[in-house]
């Protein structure tokens, strides 16, 4: 299965990092870290995630205020 981050996406995880590491060193690395783990869940298990819309699903990201909106595309 191939990964793909909208640039939007990428964009928010980079200013969530600084945000969150300026708040505490190391803490912007929990929170890729808890992305990592989301992604790898999402390859797995794929349609374990809530339905949010025709085809679109979220994954809620552990400990931290954002989710995986995303599609599987074959």
């Amino acid at each position: 299965m191939k990964i793909r981050f909208l640039v939007a996406a990428q964009s928010e995880l980079d200013e969530a990092y600084d945000w969150y590491e300026v708040q505490s060193k190391g803490l912007g690395g929990q929170l890729v870290e808890e992305i990592l783990l989301a992604v790898r869940r999402v390859v797995v298990f794929s349609e374990s995630c809530q339905e949010i819309a025709p085809g679109i699903r979220r994954c809620l990201i552990r400990r931290f205020p954002y989710a995986l909106i995303y599609r599987t595309v074959e």
